[in-house]
């Protein structure tokens, strides 16, 4: 079993409507320890990237992740713009010219965007940023690879979600958060929570 470029598309549809719906829930995490504007920036910048899915649907999943990393860049203030952006651009680098996706290839993907947005952020597991959530599911995906897709993206999801929360308790070295200091404390990180989000769509998406 893999991912298809059909499911790759409507990873990305189903996405624009997710954070769309999670728009408020993302902004009251991110009014707790940053700018309160993750949750509109994430809903802004995927319904962008669902408007021009439509002229993608004949291209190959790189090109398709790639316009999606641009899309993001241009459309997503903040940090969330340059950070999701990057790491699509880089994630497409390594998928170019295919049209399916296996479990190794999601690794792949999913490392190479992470290690762009920790070369540009300057963030590491345990930060308290999206990179606890992303690094998990890369770790996660790595032990997986000669799993059945399925149950490589449900034992991913469960270990993303563990990162999300795990959040919680972590004192921000980073972003705007870090400025808080020990009042981060107590608090998810809107960003890793996003991310949990993106992966959780993919996994319904799949199936």
């Amino acid at each position: 079993m893999v991912v298809s470029k059909k499911q790759v598309i409507d990873w990305l549809d189903a996405s624009a409507t997710v954070f769309e719906q999670q728009q408020e829930f993302l902004t009251n995490l991110d009014r707790e320890i940053g700018d309160a504007d993750h949750g509109l920036n994430m809903n802004r910048g995927f319904k962008k990237v669902k408007e021009k899915l439509p002229t993608l649907e004949d291209k190959d999943i790189g090109t398709i992740l790639k316009n999606t990393g641009m899309v993001l860049l241009s459309s997503i203030g903040g940090a969330s713009g340059p950070l999701y952006g990057t790491f699509f651009l880089k994630a497409a680098e390594c998928v170019m010219a295919k049209e399916e996706l296996t479990v190794t290839d999601l690794y792949n993907l999913y490392r190479e965007g992470t290690e762009r947005i920790i070369a540009r952020g300057m963030a590491h597991p345990g930060d308290k940023t999206m990179v606890d959530t992303l690094s998990a599911i890369v770790s996660s995906l790595q032990t997986q690879q000669e799993a059945p897709l399925t149950s490589a993206l449900n034992s991913t999801l469960v270990a993303a979600e563990a990162a999300m929360k795990s959040t919680i308790p972590m004192r921000a070295a980073k972003g705007r958060a870090s400025y808080l200091g020990e009042r981060s404390i107590g608090h998810q990180d809107p960003g890793a929570t996003s991310s949990y989000l993106l992966f959780k769509t993919l996994c319904e998406v799949v199936g």
